[in-house]
Order: structure tokens, then sequence, then C-alpha cells
């Protein structure tokens, strides 16, 4: 039988690349609509991936009561000190707004040469138990930002980041080969290892 997991997320992309990942797992992901949690906001205030990921994770399991997970993740480009970074998803002042927010960053970084245009995905999956056992994940992929959207698929920066190793954006992969090698996956992956020292 699946274990159920509640996601803090009502990011339902999000919801959908971790579930992909965590079902080989025996991890069903239910998203906190799913789970009857009001639909409250929680402010994402932390300084930090981590502050943020393990302030969801919490918020939403004293709702619910179940084992919880949290995401948090974002853009971070060299050049510019690490910007976006945990405002990533409302860098334009527009939340969730993607076109936005990508025309922003290549703004920022026109006339930047390809040499310098380097950044790296990070994403920080806290598990939080009723308990209150904290597993925490973090993983990254590396790459750079090219200088023009490319690809229909994936979603936020995806359309402009190329995977280190690569010659194709997160928007040009198809969801199976970005699922192997993301910043999501590669927190997935440690997840994995924190749960089986567990067992």
């Amino acid at each position: 039988m699946d274990k159920i997991i509640v996601a803090a997320s009502r990011n339902r992309h999000k919801i959908e690349e971790i579930e992909a990942i965590t079902r080989k797992f025996g991890m069903r992901i239910i998203s906190r609509d799913e789970a009857g949690i009001p639909p409250v906001e929680i402010v994402e205030d932390g300084e930090t991936f981590e502050e943020n990921s393990l302030k969801k994770a919490k918020e939403i399991m004293k709702l619910c009561g179940k084992i919880t997970l949290a995401d948090d993740s974002g853009l971070m480009v060299d050049y510019l000190g690490g910007a976006p970074g945990v405002y990533s998803a409302r860098f334009a002042g527009e939340e969730g707004n993607d076109d936005a927010n990508n025309r922003k960053l290549l703004t920022l970084l026109e006339d930047v040469p390809s040499d310098e245009r380097t950044a790296r995905f990070v994403s920080v999956i806290t598990m939080v138990y009723p308990d209150g056992t904290t597993l925490v994940a973090r993983g990254e992929c590396p790459g750079r930002i090219i200088t023009a959207p490319a690809g229909e698929g994936g979603f936020g920066y995806d359309p402009l980041f190329v995977p280190e190793g690569y010659d194709k954006t997160f928007a040009q992969l198809s969801s199976e080969e970005k699922n192997a090698i993301s910043h999501r996956a590669n927190a997935l992956a440690r997840l994995e290892e924190l749960l089986k020292e567990r067992e």
C-alpha cells in the first residue's frame, strides 16, 4: 500500500514532478487541497530555501496531522550574486508570472557573455512528521542561461536554462529526461537516502 504524503505546495507542476519521482518509492503525494486543508497563505519570509521549505512543511503538517512534504526551489544566477534565489517566483513583482520573470532575467543579463551566464537550480525538500522528525534534502542542477527562451515544456525559468552537459533547455527536454537530472530529482534522491536510513 502506498504511503500518503501531503504536499504543502499548491503548484500542480511541482506536485506532478515530485510524484513522478516518488511513485517508485511507494510514496503517493496528495495536494493540500485533496487533504482538505483550508486555503491558508503561508508567508515565505525566509532568507534561504531551507527556511522557507521548513516553514511550509511545519505549518501544513500542523493543519493536517499527516506526514508533510514541502519544496522550496529557485534559480541562482552567479552573475547576479545568486539572484533571484528565494525570490524566483516573484522576481518581477508578479507572483507566478513566468513570462515577466524571464523577461526581467534576460534584461539583467543583456550583453553578458555566455561564459559568465552560469547558474544553478536549487531545490530543498523538507519532510516533517507528526512526531517532530524532520528530514531535509537539498539538490542542485548546474547550467547556464541562454539569451532567448527555447522550448514549450516545463515552467518557470525552464525555457532559459540549459543544464550542464546538455545543449537543450529544460523546456526542450522530455519530462522523463528532466526528472532524471533536475535539482528536484537530486533533492528527492537525497530524501530517499534519508528515508532508507530511518528504516
